[in-house]
């Protein structure tokens, strides 16, 4: 125990700061943080009223079901809005019955989480990054709520933070899990784009994914899906607008300030909100291409980076976040849990460049209290387009455009002569 005026091992005075940061710098404080964290997030969404957990515990549940029961394997036998590995961990939440599906849903999340946590942590002497690192990911996950634990995006969330960690040294490793999670909800193939392109293994890397992904399709054509492994690519496509996503703000707005030609619909087949109103579905059918066209402009300014002498560390963190910033700003659905996307290239930022990643870290991280705000906390009053609950969601889309124009700006910056080799 120290007495106050007492000297450090390295002779300078032991501070009330240098004891706390003793205390929240070792790996017992960081474990002890990621439990609480989890527990309260499970317990705040387990005691909201309208169930965050409902796609879980009704939906997931029911499609393991009907496949238990012979009445078809979505993704196999049935189109599907997902790819077909989303029913992996599904099932895997099964194991135990229906009566502990939602226990052994979030068990699953935990193990993955913690998994990624331990990564992240490392094996050696615990790095000042990594420990920011840590405990950013898990203010992240206390600012996002419920939703960071209770969709299918939470199982690709841990693969993605693993996958990018590992990237450097263990680049087709990182494609293989890159793949996989794609092949679970598509947003990692992202990640995916910007390993090809930030990576001196480039061709390893495209490897691993067109061989995974090959096998993927064999295994489901050979099981009977042919008419449904590329469903969920005809299913998102038909979606419509839907009330969270960046671009439904101007109808929002537009309700809230008085007009009748908007109105929030519910869409009984997708079991989503969806705004309607003047050319709203033409502005729905716009944002697939160009979804694809500013994937592709952010992709080729990465090649362009390369070109220009872009080292590895300094490319990959800030391509990574605009790529899947572009997902964000350009998506008609916008669901709350798409938030969870952007902690991977955070994490990894943090660890390779923290005096540059501050600013992203601090947006991201607002992006992920607002969305908790709009969901689970105040989503009723955003259906009926609140004024106070729109403005929340315009600032969040505000703080996602801000997130992309620096990832974008720092991507072309990294191959700028003179920049440091990292």
């Amino acid at each position: 125990m120290v007495e106050e005026g007492a000297r450090t091992p390295r002779g300078r005075p032991a501070t009330a700061r240098g004891r706390l940061e003793r205390v929240l710098g070792g790996r017992a404080a960081l474990w002890a943080g990621f439990a609480l964290v989890h527990t309260v997030v499970i317990a705040i969404g387990l005691r909201v009223r309208g169930s965050v957990f409902h796609d879980v515990s009704s939906a997931y549940l029911d499609w393991v079901q009907r496949a238990i029961d012979g009445a078809g394997v979505v993704g196999i036998d049935l189109p599907w809005v997902y790819p077909v590995l989303a029913i992996v961990p599904m099932a895997i939440a099964y194991a135990f019955g229906p009566d502990h599906y939602l226990a052994t849903w979030f068990a699953l999340v935990v193990v993955l989480d913690a998994v990624a946590f331990a990564v992240l942590l490392g094996r050696r002497r615990l790095a000042p990054t990594r420990r920011l690192a840590a405990w950013w990911w898990l203010a992240f996950l206390g600012l996002l709520g419920p939703v960071a634990l209770g969709r299918i995006d939470a199982i690709t969330a841990p693969i993605a933070i693993v996958a990018l960690l590992l990237a450097a040294r263990h680049a087709r490793v990182a494609a293989l899990l890159l793949t996989i999670g794609a092949w679970i909800k598509v947003w990692p193939a992202a990640l995916g784009i910007a390993l090809v392109t930030a990576s001196r293994r480039r061709l390893d890397v495209a490897l691993v994914a067109l061989v995974v992904s090959g096998a993927v399709i064999a295994v489901s054509l050979v099981a009977g899906g042919a008419g449904a492994v590329f469903g969920f690519l005809g299913e998102q496509d038909s979606r419509g607008l839907q009330v969270e996503a960046p671009a439904a703000v101007p109808w929002l707005w537009a309700i809230a300030l008085g007009s009748t030609g908007a109105e929030v619909s519910f869409d009984r087949e997708l079991v989503t909100f969806q705004v309607s109103g003047p050319h709203v579905d033409a502005v729905a059918g716009l944002l697939t291409p160009l979804m694809a066209v500013a994937l592709a402009g952010v992709a080729a300014l990465g090649v362009v980076s390369v070109r220009r002498g872009a080292a590895y560390g300094a490319l990959l963190p800030p391509l990574s976040l605009a790529l899947v910033s572009v997902l964000l700003v350009c998506n008609k659905v916008g669901s709350p849990q798409f938030a969870t996307w952007l902690a991977a290239p955070v994490v990894l930022g943090l660890c390779l460049r923290p005096g540059r990643f501050v600013p992203p870290a601090l947006l991201v991280a607002a992006i992920a209290g607002c969305t908790q705000v709009l969901y689970p906390v105040l989503y009723d009053r955003l259906l009926v387009a609140d004024p106070a609950l729109v403005l929340v969601l315009s600032v969040k889309v505000l703080l996602e455009l801000a997130v992309l124009g620096w990832s974008v700006r720092a991507v072309w910056k990294s191959g700028m002569p003179g920049r440091e080799v990292a």
